[in-house]
């Protein structure tokens, strides 16, 4: 049967009979791609390179096996994350499963008082939850043992290493035992990880869902060409047109407060999170975005992968990302779980390079939507760009922005 099938089920991958119970409970009928490859190989212990779209369960392909294996055993697990967003998503995903076996959680994050995690620590988590920074943090205090830890993952390594977190981790690495289990999951595969794997990990099976950098199939795209002052009103338009939930993301910091402030002034009911709002001001913006008290929630890209809300229906990138691999996780936040979802993103004509990099990483051309009211200076039509074949570009396809005659 093809993984991901609708007359594939949970059974037969090894998983115990009382987690098929609490997978039933929650509703959760057909394995993922990701999950179907990945849950037997980690279940029989062996290390783990998953790698997959952002929005495929990577969460439950590697907590169903980790909390099956922690059951046998004493040990604990540690999964480290980039981002306190996702380590708090993944908590709520692992404790789903771990109450039911007596295993307690700890999440170790940045922006949250150390008082509490301590007494979190004391309790004695089986699996505990941290961005790294912070783990270090109480490593360098003293106030947290790794010792026992059996079972590692480090889940979104490429964000991990794109914020810079790679002296951390192979700090937390010094502190684990040799022996243990170690999963990787991510969404592409650049050469660090590469590193990683060959120097932290034995002879890891490695799942490879989709080509690294691929968008979620059920995720219709289009781009927009337009002057910048443009697109406070072009977002209007769009927002009458499209009645979801939207995540919207912007570059900069000051970009999400003012853009926040806008929609606000339009009537509409919007967030905003990014590193400048504390924890909890992330946290009841989030949990306002997944109740829908918020229809907009107005983001940079630390919340590109911490982000799991159902139901997404618009992702707008208002402002392209800086780095090209971050479109793909930012678009991956709609069409979820086999779901479809749209994604719009609005590029300004001296951008060409910005869209290049994307479509050599996407490995296919964003398609071009035109709006009669918005033109696009320095274009013989509106909202009309072309593409020509010039040879290869950084190892892959290269393209032409701009007219249609041949250079």
């Amino acid at each position: 049967m093809t993984p991901g099938s609708s007359d594939q089920t949970f059974y037969g991958l090894g998983i115990a009979p009382k987690i098929l119970d609490i997978i039933e409970r929650m509703k959760f009928k057909t394995p993922t791609p990701i999950q179907f490859k990945a849950i037997p190989i980690g279940i029989q212990g062996n290390d783990i390179i998953g790698i997959a779209q952002t929005g495929t369960g990577k969460t439950l392909a590697f907590g169903i096996p980790m909390i099956q294996r922690l059951a046998q055993s004493s040990a604990l697990g540690l999964i480290l994350v980039p981002t306190r967003e996702l380590a708090i998503q993944v908590e709520e995903a692992i404790s789903k499963i771990g109450r039911s076996f007596g295993m307690n959680t700890a999440v170790l994050i940045g922006g949250a008082p150390m008082y509490h995690q301590i007494n979190a620590i004391r309790r004695r988590p089986r699996v505990i939850i941290a961005t790294p920074g912070r783990l270090n943090d109480h490593l360098n205090q003293r106030t947290v043992n790794l010792s026992s830890v059996g079972i590692l993952v480090l889940d979104e390594a490429d964000r991990m290493l794109d914020m810079g977190f790679m002296p951390q981790i192979e700090d937390v690495l010094k502190h684990l035992p040799k022996e243990r289990q170690t999963m990787l999951f991510s969404a592409t595969i650049p050469e660090k990880i590469i590193r990683i794997a060959s120097t932290y990990m034995k002879l890891p099976v490695s799942v490879e869902i989709a080509k690294s950098g691929t968008a979620a199939e059920k995720v219709t795209q289009e781009l927009f060409i337009i002057k910048k002052e443009d697109k406070p009103a072009l977002l209007g338009k769009l927002l009458e047109q499209y009645h979801g939930t939207v995540l919207l993301f912007s570059r900069t910091k000051r970009g999400a407060s003012r853009i926040t402030r806008g929609l606000l002034s339009m009537g509409h009911n919007a967030a905003e999170i990014h590193s400048d709002r504390s924890l909890n001001q992330r946290r009841q913006a989030l949990e306002g975005f997944k109740s829908g008290r918020y229809r907009i929630l107005v983001a940079t890209d630390i919340a590109a992968r911490g982000i799991d809300v159902k139901g997404i229906e618009l992702v707008i990138n208002y402002d392209l990302p800086d780095d090209s691999e971050n479109y793909v996780h930012r678009i991956g936040r709609t069409g979820r779980a086999e779901h479809e979802g749209r994604a719009i993103s609005f590029a300004t004509p001296d951008q060409r390079n910005e869209v290049l990099g994307i479509e050599r990483i996407m490995r296919s051309e964003l398609p071009v939507k035109k709006h009669p009211e918005f033109f696009a200076p320095g274009f013989t039509a509106p909202l009309v760009r072309s593409f020509q074949p010039r040879g290869r570009l950084r190892g892959g396809r290269g393209y032409r922005f701009g007219s249609r005659k041949k250079r």
